[in-house]
């Protein structure tokens, strides 16, 4: 089979998935699940984790299947934006817990009086959390590319501006606004 008959294959699948046939899902996986597994894996460092974001990306194609705008861009395409999302999420989870020192998060449970932090600090640790959260959502998507790829996928201003289709300048005025509206949204009052 040619990558155009793949393609075009693809196309008619997401119509079916759209209109609710599993069958249709199921042979989308036979395509390219094994591609997204490898691809997730690599990217992570982890076997296990490219597992997880294949199938939470073929659940994403199930949901979004009536969202998909093939003018847009190719099914494959589609796909892999889906998976780069979730292993940039993946990583940003990580890098959190690393940049707090929180590299296992069982190490520090256990260092805790009764291997379980207290009750407070489990409910201060969701509420930061949570705002982290909410404040990269509500960055403008531009400023919130630039950062994620700077922060979670370690690329240097030049490389954020080629991934981006601008300039270095652009770049570097995307992430300080960016972190200047995180320093705002998520940072301690004494900050």
């Amino acid at each position: 089979m040619t990558g155009s008959d793949t393609a075009q294959e693809a196309a008619e699948l997401m119509a079916e998935i759209a209109a609710g046939r599993e069958s249709a899902l199921a042979r989308l996986i036979v395509l390219h699940g094994r591609n997204i597994v490898l691809f997730a894996g690599r990217y992570l460092g982890n076997p296990a984790d490219g597992e997880d974001i294949a199938q939470e990306t073929f659940l994403k194609v199930w949901r979004m299947a009536g969202s998909y705008d093939p003018t847009r861009a190719g099914v494959t395409t589609w796909m892999y934006r889906i998976a780069v999302n979730l292993c940039i999420d993946r990583q940003r989870r990580n890098r959190f817990w690393r940049v707090f020192g929180r590299a296992d998060v069982t190490e520090i449970a256990d260092a805790l009086p009764g291997g379980e932090p207290d009750a407070l600090t489990k409910l201060a640790g969701k509420q930061r959390l949570q705002r982290v959260r909410v404040a990269i959502a509500a960055l403008p998507e531009r400023q919130r590319m630039a950062i994620m790829l700077a922060a979670v996928a370690g690329l240097q201003t030049d490389e954020i501006a080629a991934s981006m289709g601008t300039s270095p300048g652009a770049v570097e005025q995307l992430l300080v606004r960016a972190r200047r509206a995180l320093r705002h949204d998520v940072g301690d009052e004494d900050e």
